[in-house]
């Protein structure tokens, strides 16, 4: 495989699509140093892994050679993107781009190179552009055009209101790959048309238009719905080591070659040798655990990675894992859901069903590392840290 094969099956490794792919290739080919921009509202500054996958990706461009621009709109940040919803957002004020800002750029060269990082503002152009640029930027596109995105048909067919305002924003992100000189913009698969657009302002400017990748949204830990700090299923980048460590060796063994294409910085030949590996009778586990100890250096560092299973006793309500935690497998026949008592007691971490029932009503019961309740329904078809008072503990698998 040819050195811009390699560097191909790398960048377009986990994506979801790529406008268009024989553009990338023929920019790769150039030789020449790429600049790769990505923006980011800075609207939710409370990050989780699911935030990560297009920072993973700008990272794998950076080590090819490439620049990255880590665009953080706080012009646009004021107008409020209208992707996916079904009335008009909130614009946020000056103030809470700033704060949220900040709290961004604090995260993100745990991920990026910061030698090959460029970290821009779009209230740079766009605070000097007059209200003629404005209205002729305005001119580059048709409301015909702007109702082909899905939210705004969907609101106009309901009769839900549109602001005039929401239409500028896909314009705004457009120019802003004018701005940058964008060869290639990344975003999730609800910015497509916002991306789209960009090559079209991009050509009206009389530039190459930018190819546009997009990346999809991770699985949460349950491995079905999006990871979500509100559903509960998510992994935030500042957790504690050993809460990272007890969340991602405890997913379903299903969604850990996922967890790799999007967020391990691994080469496409050590990820498939892991796999090898486990084909060939390697424990599934401990493939897990080499991905957790990536992540939790890449978020706390070498040595709070290399520490993060290791103690035990009553620092297992910190999140630490022990270094002899037992697998226990409980086979439920095909329920989608367990009692927590009842996995206490066929996992023999209460010597009876009465015992459970007490240790759940005293609140001696922790599940990945949260007190459950005695009512708690768990899952089944993926592993639970389970604790039972001070002392007992196993990994519990229910099948």
């Amino acid at each position: 495989m040819s050195e811009l094969d390699q560097a191909l099956a790398l960048l377009t490794r986990g994506t979801h699509e790529i406008l268009v792919e024989d553009e990338l290739k023929k920019k790769l080919a150039s030789g020449r140093k790429l600049r790769i921009k990505a923006g980011f509202d800075p609207t939710a500054p409370d990050l989780h892994l699911g935030h990560s996958v297009l920072l993973t990706k700008m990272r794998q461009f950076q080590d090819l050679g490439h620049t990255v621009i880590f665009l953080i709109g706080d012009f646009t940040g004021r107008i409020g993107d209208p992707t996916g919803k079904n009335v008009t957002r909130k614009p946020l004020t000056e103030a809470d781009v700033k704060a949220n800002a900040e709290t961004y750029k604090e995260q993100v060269f745990k991920i990026l190179d910061p030698e090959k990082t460029e970290v821009r503002f779009n209230a740079e152009w766009f605070g000097e552009l007059t209200a003629a640029k404005m209205i002729e930027l305005a001119a580059k596109s048709t409301v015909a055009r702007m109702l082909e995105r899905d939210d705004f048909e969907k609101r106009y067919k309901a009769n839900q209101p549109i602001a005039i305002h929401e239409f500028l924003y896909p314009l705004v992100q457009g120019y802003d790959s004018v701005a940058l000189e964008a060869d290639i913009e990344l975003g999730g698969t609800d910015q497509k048309f916002n991306l789209l657009m960009g090559r079209e302002i991009q050509k009206h400017f009389g530039q190459e238009p930018q190819v546009v990748i997009t990346m999809p949204l991770l699985e949460g830990l349950d491995g079905v719905q999006k990871m979500s700090k509100s559903l509960g299923n998510y992994v935030g980048v500042d957790e504690a080591p050993g809460s990272m460590f007890n969340k991602l060796v405890s997913m379903p063994d299903s969604l850990m070659w996922r967890y790799f294409e999007l967020l391990s910085l691994k080469s496409n030949d050590e990820i498939d040798a892991l796999k090898q590996g486990v084909e060939q009778g390697a424990n599934p586990r401990d493939v897990k655990m080499e991905l957790a100890r990536e992540l939790i250096a890449r978020y706390h560092g070498e040595e709070a990675a290399a520490n993060a299973h290791k103690s035990a006793g009553n620092q297992l309500a910190d999140g630490e894992l022990p270094e002899d935690l037992p697998e226990v497998d409980v086979d439920f026949e095909g329920a989608e859901t367990a009692p927590i008592a009842t996995v206490l007691n066929r996992s023999e971490l209460t010597k009876n069903s009465a015992q459970a029932k007490d240790m759940l009503k005293n609140g001696s019961v922790k599940v990945d590392g949260e007190v459950v309740a005695p009512s708690t329904m768990l899952p089944t078809g993926k592993a639970y840290v389970i604790q039972a008072g001070k002392k007992r503990y196993a990994r519990v698998t229910l099948k």
